[in-house]
Parts: C-alpha cells; structure tokens; sequence
C-alpha cells in the first residue's frame, strides 16, 4: 500500500510510475487528498479518472480517530484529540491569529516526548513514539476540515505540539514538503516552523539541506547550569554549541533564527539571566520570543506583569534584538505549550 501523504511528492511519483501510471494523474490523487480532503476511492476513480491500479495500491487511506475537540471561551484556542491504531492519544491545537478568520495548525510529531523539561507536560507521558508522516499529515487535514466548516482558513502550520521534531527528522520534514507544495496543502514555506531544543547535529543538517521552513530554539535558560536544571536532556549540549548552530544557520539562510525563552518567575528571568543570554547571542541575528511557562504541576509559575516588564527591559539593554511576547494560548483546555498530555 501507497499513501501520498505518506511519501515525500517525488517517492509517491515514483511508485505511481511503477504501476504505469504519470505524474500529472498521480499529483492529481495527491491534490485530491492533500489539498481538497477528499478520502473516497469511489470518488478518485468516478470523478478524478484515477486509474483503478493506482486506487487499488492506495487503497483506503487510515485515519486518526478524533475523540475530542474543546474550545477556549476565553480566546478561542482549539484542541483536538486524536486516537492512533496502537491506542495512544496525541494532539494538535488550532491558533487564531490576528487576522480575522486565518488560523495556525500547531501540529505534534510524537507522542510524548523523551527532552525531560521539567516544565512540560508532555514530558511526563510515559508512551512515547514517533509519528509517521501521515499521522502529522491527517493532524493538519482534520485540523484544517474542521477550521473551514467555521470559516477559518489555515495560513501556517508549527511543529510545537508534542514531541522533539528533530527526533523525528525524515517524517518531519515529508511532512513540511507535503504542506507547501502546490498541489498540497499551499502553505508557504516561511509560514512553516519547525522547532527544536537544540538538537545541533540535526540543526546543521538542516541547514545544509537548505531547507526554507523557519527555525525555532526553545532556550529554557542561557547558561548550561540552569538548562541541566530546567531541559536535562537538551542540556548534554553545551548553550554555546546550541548558538553557534543557530549562528550557523542563520547566516546561511540569512535570517534571524527565533529563540524561544520560557519565562519562569523566580527561575531564569534576573537582570544576570538577561546579561547571560545577552553575551551567549552576541550578534547573532536572532528573534527573541517570551512565552510564559504553563505548568499543570504548580511547581513552575509565569511571572507577574513587574518581573515580566522588568526583564523585558534588562533584555533590551542587554540583547539589542527583536524581543517578542509570544502569546501561549489556551490554558483552560490545557492547549498551551507544554500541557499538551491527551488530558484537559
């Protein structure tokens, strides 16, 4: 069995071409699936003219079951829950943005997550896999079903739900191409994040591979002390080398790489902390986003507006870049970053 949202376009061309069928038939059952949804192999072959040899080697295309979808009466955050065929849960989370009806689909590429941070509750999970590329596709598609019957429109997609998406390189990346290309899903490349601890081997890998999808590093701290504290496993890492594969790549590509820094009160956000990560970026072109840490322990807290404001403006001093309050969403249906459990 072959499924285009399995196969990068020119793997699912190939095996098309192996059943004697070209690729402007093939990339027409790709569109019908990736861009218009439409799963009937009954439909393929009556409406879409695809040749029974190739319907028959697709064959019924599985699907994530969605057992739940809950809104935030607070800001409109959506969470789907989604049950695999071994009986684990993932989920993905639908983002409004600022744009009136446009939304991002933040997508997971495991279940569970094996990074260990200390604030995550994702981390906690104790069944962790990868996800194959269909898995993350079928997150998207739904997801994107789902936006449109309430007239909203996906114009992004982020890697940021569960899971280390470098841990999960090949999938993850099948997964991006099959999101922008133009008989997919349409998303721009630029409105694709990927986003990592800070896995250096594979960030310069995707560096070298040229790759156009935007590239998030989530920080924690910007000294190894407090990383072995807050991200044990990222922390094995050197910060330094961490940076020095963001400078890397953000030469290369260009542009600024987004440093995600979780803000944890009492913890990582002393004028000290601001200077660390100032000297630690140097002049790196970087972005720097701010989110605030949403822990179900308790153990962890967001700071208050003072602490917030105040290292904002140690950051400023220190940083002389981009700082950005990245709003993490959806707290009371457990859909912000870090909470996403299969709970909520």
């Amino acid at each position: 069995m072959i499924d285009p949202r399995d196969l990068s376009p020119d793997a699912f061309r190939r095996e098309a071409e192996a059943l004697g069928v070209g690729p402007p038939i093939s990339r027409r059952l790709s569109s019908a699936v990736l861009a218009r949804g439409i799963f009937d192999p009954q439909v393929w072959m009556s409406s879409l003219q695809i040749p029974r040899r190739l319907m028959e080697a697709v064959g019924p295309l599985e699907r994530l079951r969605l057992e739940r979808s809950i809104v935030s009466p607070r800001d409109g955050f959506q969470k789907l829950s989604f049950r695999t065929a071994d009986d684990l849960i993932l989920e993905t989370v639908i983002i409004p943005l600022h744009k009136p009806g446009a939304v991002s689909i933040c997508v997971s590429s495991q279940v569970g997550c094996a990074m260990g941070c200390r604030f995550c509750a994702t981390a906690r999970m104790t069944r962790r896999r990868n996800l194959k590329t269909w898995e993350i596709l079928d997150q998207f598609l739904q997801a994107r079903e789902m936006a449109r019957a309430s007239g909203r429109r996906p114009t992004g997609v982020v890697f940021m739900g569960m899971g280390e998406p470098f841990l999960n390189y090949e999938n993850v990346l099948v997964a991006a191409d099959l999101l922008r290309c133009s008989w997919g899903a349409s998303i721009g490349a630029k409105a694709i994040t990927i986003s990592t601890v800070g896995l250096v081997p594979e960030i310069d890998r995707f560096t070298r591979e040229g790759h156009n999808y935007r590239l998030a590093i989530s920080l924690g701290a910007a000294t190894d002390a407090q990383r072995e504290r807050l991200v044990p496993v990222a922390a094995r890492t050197p910060v330094a080398e961490v940076m020095a594969a963001a400078r890397r790549h953000a030469l290369a590509r260009r542009e600024r790489v987004t440093l995600a820094y979780v803000c944890i009160s009492g913890q990582n956000m002393a004028e000290e902390d601001a200077r660390a990560l100032g000297a630690l970026i140097g002049d790196t072109p970087v972005r720097v986003d701010l989110i605030e840490v949403t822990d179900p322990t308790g153990m962890y807290h967001p700071p208050d507006a003072v602490e917030l404001k105040a290292f904002r403006d140690a950051l400023t001093r220190h940083v002389g870049q981009p700082i950005v309050r990245r709003y993490s969403g959806g707290k009371d249906i457990q859909a912000a970053c870090g909470t996403l459990a299969g709970a909520g």
